[in-house]
This record gives structure tokens, C-alpha cells and sequence, in this order.
């Protein structure tokens, strides 16, 4: 078996070529209509959902009697114990399992946490922020410290940039590092992480962990898209998505967290298409040659994503709101599309490997025990026998989440855009959006 993610190879199935056409017209049809629709609204001055730009806190469907319980001293310490049985497990199968592809720290690794992290936060929240370790550990040591302001302050302009390249180096790891399916560097990469978020919160507060754990960003900005919300009070409301979306503050790094997630996403799907095997695994490349390739492309794409979206989003710009502020002013319209790529290109890797790391997380040891009543359990391959099953979700998640993000975009659109250019302003903005949509359709197409 190729080893690819660290764990197993993906079967996923190419699209139609029927398939990929038909979404990038609904893609375009669909872009323009909420254009459109948008424009004329803004136009008569009605009130579009969510477009307050001084508090960007939409109201909700006030849940006091679930916040009571959510936000109460026993249920945080209920999943933070769970938070620290899971970092229990995982030292144990780190430094006493098998240094092979049945130990299970892969799959929770790369599949659990890394793609897992996507559908459980687009249905629970900012799940990595209940159950981190590292907000456990440093919440003890805090108390033990006494009260009081933590010993430094975080700059302000330091955003999320940390959290940006923390994330690029967990990418690299799981798919361009030739030895990530081993244990030793899994286990060192880990370790690295956990102390230096137990650090960093010791000395900068839990805000440190906000803007430079890479899971706890990816999670909280995925939540941005349940329905599971906050008011400023930080009372438990009920929100539509994108009106959770909209309360998400511009904040310096923004654009780099998202220009990684998507750009890596573009890499893992094009670095299985023939046109990119052909490149690297050609008799006249050497093997450092490749790797050295894959290094450029994992870093180069993301920028390349970051430059395409910062020029369509600067173009827009014709307002008061100043060019260069406009890339992070509409970031937030990126995170529908990235779930949505997530969701189109993991679905069956995460179905099928999942399931086998369920099945490994019995027998850690190799000796045939079974601790969870899993270790017989089968993997179903149910997304390989039905491949049209699997092509329409994809297509369909790839729409859903251009769809959303073209909303979240023009709305925040109108909000800067001067009346006379709520049309011709939006243009570029609208180029970009679908120019991401047909080209992931694309890479669906070609991996």
C-alpha cells in the first residue's frame, strides 16, 4: 500500500467530467444571482442580515437553559477530563505501540484531529477549545501561579500569523515529509507542539492559545459556520451560519490562516493528479529533487491562493474602507469554501480510515487485545462501491460552500462599497470566488 497522509491511501473516485461542468455553471448562475439579489436590496436600503458594521454581533434565539448547562463548572470539567484521557492515549501508544502503520496515534492524528476537526466543529462548535490539553494544563498551572495578568502581553499585530505557520508545518508533516507515517517523527512534532502552547499560555494567557494553537484557529473558525453562537455578553444564542460568520473580527494573519488551509487542500489534491506524478516521479528527478519540488509547491501554492484572493478583494475596494484593509475585511468568506473542500476531498479517506484507526485503538500494542470492543470490527468501504454517491456530494459540498461564501462576501461588500458601485464594485470579488470554485471542481476532477 502507497502510505500517503501518514496513514493509507485515498480511493477516491474522479468526477465526471459532467459532473465538474454542471457545478461551475450552478457555481456562476448561482454567484450572479446572489449578486443580484444582494445589490438590490442594499440598493432600496432594506436590512440584509448581519451587515451591522460597528458590532457584528447578529442576534440569536436566546438557549438559557442549555448555556446553563454548557456553561456550567461540571460540564467544562467533564470534557476537560476527557481533554486529558485523550493525551493519556496518546503518550501510551506513542512511547509503548507499534512503530507501524496499525498504531493508532496516525489515524487519530492525521484523520480524528486533522480532518475530524472540520464536520465536529460545523456541528458542536469550537470543540478544540473544550477538550485541548494544552488549555488544561496551563489552566492548572495558572492556579497554582495564583491570580493576577500573565507575565507578558501578546502584540496585538503578532493576529494569527503563529497560527498560520504553525498549521503549514503540520501540512508538510502529513504530506510531504517522506517518514510521517513513523513514529519517532509524529511523536516529536507532538511533543514540540504541546510544550510550546503550555509555554506560551504560562506566559501570554489563554489569548496565546487563541491566535497560535493551529487546531484550536482551525476549530474555532470552522465553528464560525454552526449554529451555535455568543453574544457579547457570552450568553448561548442560536444562529444562522452566516450570520455566526459575520461576528468574526478582522484580525492581522486571518488571510494567512486561510490561504493555508486552502492552499494546502489545492496541493493534496493536485499532487495525486497524473499531470503532477508525471513531474515528480519522472527516471531524471532525482528523489531530493522531487522532495525539494513538493517543499516549493506546499509553500508556493498557499501564497498563490493568498495573491489571487488579495488582488480580487483589493479591486474591490472603491469605497472609504482603505485597499489593503480589504484582503482581511473579507476573509471570513473563505471558511465556507474551505469546509466545503474539506468535506469534497476527505469524505471517504476520512470514512475508511477512520474507521480502520477505530478499529487499531483496541489492540495498540499488537497483542490482540480488545479495550473498546473494536478490534473485529470491519471497515466499510461503502463510498468506494458508489461512486456517484460520492461524486454528488462532492460537487455539492464544493457548491454549498461557494454559495455560502459568495453570500458572506457581497454582504460584506455592500458594507464598504459606496452606492453608485455596489455592481461594478462586487465584479472582482465575484471572478475571485467562482475562479476558486471551478478550479477546485478541476483538481477534484484531475486527483
Amino acid at each position: 500500500m502507497i502510505l500517503t497522509h501518514g496513514v493509507g491511501g485515498r480511493q477516491d473516485l474522479p468526477l465526471p467530467l459532467e459532473y465538474v461542468i454542471a457545478g461551475a455553471v450552478l457555481a456562476l448562475l448561482v454567484s450572479f444571482g446572489l449578486l443580484v439579489l444582494t445589490t438590490r436590496r442594499a440598493a432600496a436600503g432594506k436590512e440584509i442580515a448581519s451587515t451591522d458594521p460597528q458590532s457584528r454581533n447578529p442576534r440569536g434565539w436566546p438557549l438559557p437553559r442549555l448555556g446553563r448547562v454548557v456553561d456550567s463548572p461540571a460540564w467544562t470539567a467533564l470534557w476537560r477530563v476527557v481533554g486529558m484521557v485523550i493525551l493519556a492515549y496518546f503518550v501510551l501508544v506513542a512511547f509503548a505501540g507499534l512503530d507501524n502503520a496499525n498504531n493508532p496515534i496516525f489515524g487519530m492524528t492525521y484523520v480524528w484531529l486533522w480532518v475530524g476537526i472540520v464536520p465536529f466543529s460545523l456541528l458542536f462548535g469550537p470543540v478544540w477549545k473544550a477538550i485541548s490539553p494544552a488549555r488544561t494544563i496551563v489552566a492548572g498551572l495558572t492556579w497554582l501561579r495564583g491570580t493576577g495578568d500573565p507575565p507578558l502581553r501578546l502584540p496585538e499585530r503578532l493576529g494569527y500569523w503563529p497560527a498560520a505557520f504553525a498549521l503549514l508545518a503540520f501540512a508538510w508533516l502529513e504530506l510531504v515529509y517522506p517518514e510521517n507515517n513513523y513514529l519517532g517523527p509524529v511523536r516529536l512534532w507532538l511533543a514540540v507542539y504541546l510544550a510550546v502552547m503550555i509555554l506560551g499560555g504560562v506566559l501570554f494567557g489563554e489569548k496565546f492559545l487563541e491566535r497560535t494553537d493551529p487546531f484550536e484557529v482551525y476549530s474555532s473558525l470552522i465553528a464560525r459556520l454552526s449554529v451555535w453562537g455568543r453574544t457579547p455578553a457570552g450568553r448561548l444564542v442560536l444562529r444562522t451560519p452566516l450570520g455566526n460568520l459575520d461576528t468574526l473580527r478582522p484580525t492581522p494573519g486571518l488571510v494567512a490562516v486561510v490561504s493555508v488551509l486552502f492552499g494546502t487542500i489545492v496541493y493534496d489534491s493536485y499532487r495525486e493528479s497524473p499531470q503532477w506524478l508525471q513531474i515528480v516521479q519522472n527516471p531524471e528527478i532525482s528523489g531530493s529533487t522531487a522532495y525539494l519540488i513538493n517543499n516549493v509547491a506546499l509553500i508556493a501554492l498557499p501564497l498563490l491562493v493568498a495573491g489571487f484572493y488579495s488582488a480580487g478583494t483589493m479591486l474591490t475596494g472603491v469605497g472609504d474602507v482603505p485597499r489593503r484593509a480589504l484582503p482581511t475585511e473579507l476573509a471570513p468568506s473563505m471558511v465556507p469554501i474551505i469546509a466545503g473542500y474539506v468535506v469534497a476531498h476527505y469524505l471517504s479517506y476520512f470514512w475508511e480510515s477512520g474507521l480502520a484507526t477505530l478499529r487499531n485503538a483496541s489492540d495498540p500494542m499488537g497483542t490482540g487485545a480488545d479495550w473498546f470492543a473494536t478490534a473485529d470490527m470491519p471497515v466499510s468501504y461503502f463510498f468506494a462501491y458508489h461512486g456517484t454517491l460520492l461524486a454528488v456530494i462532492k460537487v455539492a459540498a464544493v457548491i454549498v460552500g461557494h454559495v455560502l461564501g459568495v453570500w458572506s462576501a457581497h454582504i460584506r461588500a455592500l458594507q464598504v462599497l459606496p452606492k453608485q458601485h455596489l455592481v461594478a464594485g462586487q465584479v472582482p470579488l465575484l471572478v475571485t470566488m467562482v475562479g476558486f470554485t471551478v478550479g477546485g471542481l478541476y483538481l477534484l476532477f484531475s486527483a
